[in-house]
């Protein structure tokens, strides 16, 4: 034969089927892979129930780290993600909804299972105001945090002192509601 021509022997076409032999040391390879994988699953959960790697040379879960990092890592465990960015936001309140809103209207908590945010104001002129603007502040907030994560702000006008006794008390009274309401 020429070198050109090609060598029916080498064909993949005229290739015999496997042999019983050659599937024999197929499913030893096989389950040789399975055995090995149920051995190193084996291994890493009784690792894990020791505590870990005991070596000192290679880097673990044992390991310092950077602070950041260990908060980083805690708050994702716990899933807090939602109640720390609208943490941030209450820190950054002055920025998000300007300088002159923030002197008179203050974030006072967040129900994560409601999604509602309570703002709290220091008039009732400033409530109202707060109340026209909140569609547009929940968009905004809603833009820094991500969407759904604020549904509603609930705008609490100020609180004034209990008028719980005195001479002229009405019953059911609780005090006046024109600046306290």
């Amino acid at each position: 034969m020429s070198e050109n021509t090609p060598d029916p022997k080498n064909d993949p076409k005229n290739a015999p089927e496997p042999s019983g032999v050659d599937l024999a040391r197929v499913a030893l390879r096989a389950a040789k892979e399975q055995a090995r994988a149920r051995g190193d699953a084996a291994r890493d959960k009784k690792q894990a129930r020791r505590g870990g790697l005991r070596s000192g040379a290679h880097a673990d879960g044992r390991d310092p780290m950077a602070l950041g990092s260990a908060i980083n890592r805690l708050i994702t465990e716990r899933g807090w993600e939602t109640p720390a960015a609208v943490g941030g936001v209450m820190g950054r309140w002055p920025q998000i909804v300007g300088d002159d809103l923030a002197k008179h209207c203050v974030p006072e908590k967040y129900d994560e299972d409601e999604r509602v945010l309570v703002v709290r104001c220091d008039s009732t002129a400033w409530a109202t105001n707060l109340r026209l603007l909140a569609p547009q502040l929940v968009a905004r907030l809603n833009e820094d945090l991500g969407h759904g994560t604020v549904r509603l702000i609930k705008v609490l006008g100020p609180g004034g002192p209990a008028h719980r006794y005195g001479p002229l008390r009405a019953p059911g009274s609780t005090g006046p509601g024109d600046t306290y309401g």
